[in-house]
């Protein structure tokens, strides 16, 4: 799902240089393919983590860095590629973005196990850092006030189409091909946003550019890699680790430090006077709580669907259409509840019933329906989200001056991405031990030999995708099968009843710190 404040980023920078209704077009045209391959990787990986956990015989670690390792480095760098961008040449870090990307698509759809096809994300997630924030840099600083709106409406709508079809075209991708075709497809995209971009995107820059704060992207990079490999390595390596506990003390201390050096740098990526504001501290802690639960949901539902209830991956990828054509359709009905009520009571009322659909999808079991169960629930967050992202952008903007709106929209971007980074690591602790402990409840009163039994225990971390030993009878794999599935789905209900509470959370944030009239910038 795309984080907020996207179109904000476009709307809150001075007016562009002007440029002619065809090159316009051009421009549109590279920025839209060139933002939608990243978009559209970050949702069609998730459908494929069960062929590549298969293919790749990875355990749940394993398929929890394909997703960190490329949202962590996006997280962390994307107020730095932005920075870079404005110093160097937005078409400039657009284009090595894009040839970064595209170069580490090759060498994931390569991959021949789990290790290279992490480290292939990781330079991806570097890549996207320069893409992402080129690419609205560059509508920007060639479109003026006058054709602005129009360009970002039009950027929203096909963004959001791409984004939509996306994981449906990478379901049946990994369903007829194989999952590597959900990389490789990038890169004739990748060629034609560089050929349109050499062709007809002018080199901007810009003049008052501070310096690259070099020292805050370092400290914020290792202290969010420092937390993010002791949360995931602690599942199979322990908490009593020196590795798990030496990580977590270094990405505790980088972050700290990185407060510290943000409050001293003369140009900070993150600047601190920023929260300040009352409003704009509210908004990026409702983000984080929000969008938290959201980067757990989308990591662990794809399981569910493919793993326990046998849904194909081409069914998997539409089944999240529902909440993608709501946000899409509904986005100026929102922008509309924010004239009429103010931003508090949607920022109130949408994550209470995002909360609702997170509830429902913790109400079914083992084959369940679709379009009975799934389909509503879908429904359900979709609405709810459709309410918040809008309030949710207009707070961020009208909680500073005009001057500093394109910061603090990077900033409430970013936040969004690295939200989705830490539930992923925190809550997939959760998960596996839940999913321990019910399977071995279960299996304990049943009459497996110790060897099965043993083997079951040690492969516990691969989750759903637990791979049965062969020469069993039919008998014992089903026992073992059904055990597998209620577990799985015993601890995605817990998970999913903590992503309520998140929303629950993010309404009490809303509550306390969300002005009832617009705030004034400061």
């Amino acid at each position: 799902m795309k984080p907020p404040c996207d179109e904000a980023v476009v709307r809150s920078a001075d007016d562009g240089a002007p440029c002619t209704a065809r090159t316009r077009r051009w421009i549109l045209a590279a920025t839209i393919l060139g933002s939608s391959m990243a978009f559209i990787d970050g949702t069609v990986v998730n459908v494929a983590l069960p062929a590549l956990q298969a293919s790749l015989h990875a355990t749940v670690v394993g398929v929890q860095w394909v997703v960190e390792s490329y949202g962590l480095f996006l997280g962390a760098l994307i107020l730095v590629g932005g920075s870079l961008g404005d110093l160097f040449g937005r078409r400039l870090m657009f284009l090595i973005g894009v040839g970064i990307f595209a170069s580490a698509s090759i060498a994931c759809g390569l991959a021949s196990n789990i290790q290279q096809l992490v480290i292939a994300r990781s330079i991806q997630g570097i890549g996207a850092a320069f893409l992402v924030p080129g690419s609205l840099s560059i509508i920007s600083a060639n479109f003026d006030e006058k054709t602005r709106g129009r360009a970002i409406g039009t950027w929203s709508g096909f963004t959001a189409i791409t984004t939509a079809v996306g994981p449906v075209l990478g379901g049946w991708l990994i369903q007829h091909a194989s999952w590597r075709w959900v990389f490789f497809i990038n890169v004739p995209l990748a060629v034609a946003v560089i050929s349109v971009s050499l062709w007809r995107i002018p080199e901007s820059r810009n003049a008052d550019a501070g310096r690259v704060d070099w020292l805050g992207a370092a400290s914020a990079t290792v202290g969010l890699a420092g937390l993010v490999y002791g949360f995931i390595e602690s599942t199979s390596l322990g908490w009593d680790d020196p590795l798990v506990f030496g990580s977590l003390i270094v990405g505790f201390g980088s972050l700290i430090g990185f407060v510290f050096a943000e409050a001293k740098v003369s140009s900070p990526l993150v600047p601190l006077t920023l929260f300040e504001s009352r409003s704009f501290s509210g908004a990026n802690l409702l983000t984080l709580l929000l969008y938290a639960a959201l980067g757990i949901f989308f990591f662990l539902f794809p399981l569910n669907l493919i793993q326990v209830q046998g849904y194909s991956t081409t069914a998997t990828g539409a089944a999240a259409l529902p909440l993608i054509l709501l946000l899409f359709f509904l986005s100026r009905w929102s922008g509309g509840l924010v004239a009429r009520y103010g931003a508090k009571m949607p920022l109130i009322v949408g994550p209470l019933i995002a909360a609702i659909g997170f509830v429902l999808f913790a109400v079914p079991g083992v084959g369940a329906s679709y379009w009975k169960i799934f389909f509503p629930a879908f429904v359900v967050l979709g609405l709810g989200m459709a309410i918040s992202v809008a309030p949710l952008t207009t707070v961020v903007m009208s909680s500073v001056g005009q001057n500093r709106a394109g910061t603090a929209s990077g900033i409430n971007n970013a936040v969004a991405r690295v939200a989705g980074v830490l539930a992923i690591a925190i809550l997939g602790i959760v998960m596996v031990k839940l999913f321990s402990s019910s399977l071995n409840r279960t299996l304990a009163s049943g009459p497996l030999p110790p060897g099965i039994l043993q083997y079951v225990r040690s492969n516990e971390i691969k989750l759903a995708g637990l791979e049965l030993p062969s020469g069993l009878d039919a008998r014992t794999a089903a026992l073992i099968r059904t055990s597998i599935s209620n577990a799985f789905v015993f601890g995605f209900r817990t998970v999913m009843l903590i992503c309520a509470s998140l929303c629950l959370a993010s309404a009490a944030v809303a509550t306390l710190l969300i002005p009832a009239k617009t705030p004034h910038p400061t």
